[in-house]
């Protein structure tokens, strides 16, 4: 049985339709990236079944940045015996060529160009770890990424600090540069009312903002 919490922020989040576009289906190896306490993993879990795996990776310092007994409630007593937790930097994310079916980041991509010195957390080399996503997917597997959407044009690093949000355009040109191809956008978490200037932790947008979902693809070798 799922969490309540978690039930609650369905509402929001709409997960199953959002995986039904990211094509996530039974017997996949999905890697949930910075994971947190694993909302998006759980139900990854359920969509996998026995046959799939998921890993649910967090940087090392959720540990003490996330209340414990969240982790308990989710993993404790083997209550997702297909999930695999994997607390490591971002940088030294080391995954074996081809395991992978699919990824999800699920609003955490802006956080690749966030870092406070005094944080346990980056600076993130974002190349070196989209090109470790590159590899680490078959040919054919997919990146789904959800974020809050920031004003066109803004400069990641000030949005990422400033509101915690990330200019779609931003995405797309960091994951084709790394040479995946953007499959499909949906509009599923689309709000037009959201203001993008605010915080997402702002109580005027907070569980309200205005997301983009996205779907890459590692290319399959072309056959002649």
């Amino acid at each position: 049985m799922r969490l309540p919490a978690d039930r609650l922020r369905d509402v929001g989040s709409r997960p199953a339709e959002v995986l039904d576009f990211l094509s996530i289906h039974a017997g996949m190896t999905v890697l949930d990236l910075n994971a947190a306490t694993g909302y998006y993993s759980e139900i990854l879990a359920h969509l996998v079944g026995q046959s799939g795996h998921v890993i649910a990776h967090n940087h090392p310092g959720a540990r003490s940045a996330l209340p414990a007994q969240h982790f308990e409630q989710r993993y404790g007593n083997r209550r997702l015996p297909n999930v695999e937790q994997l607390f490591v930097p971002h940088n030294d994310l080391l995954l074996a060529d081809g395991r992978l079916d699919a990824v999800l980041l699920s609003m955490v991509y802006h956080d690749t160009y966030w870092h406070e010195p005094a944080v346990d957390w980056g600076p993130v080399d974002r190349q070196a770890l989209l090109t470790s996503l590159f590899r680490a997917l078959r040919p054919g597997g997919i990146v789904g990424v959800i974020d809050h959407c920031a004003t066109a044009g803004a400069e990641p690093r000030g949005s990422a600090h400033a509101t915690h949000r990330i200019d779609p355009a931003v995405v797309r040109r960091d994951f084709l540069a790394t040479g995946f191809t953007l499959d499909a956008e949906s509009d599923i978490l689309r709000r037009a009312d959201d203001d993008h200037t605010r915080s997402v932790f702002d109580a005027a947008v907070h569980g309200r903002t205005d997301r983009f979902v996205m779907r890459f693809r590692r290319p399959a070798p072309v056959r002649s």
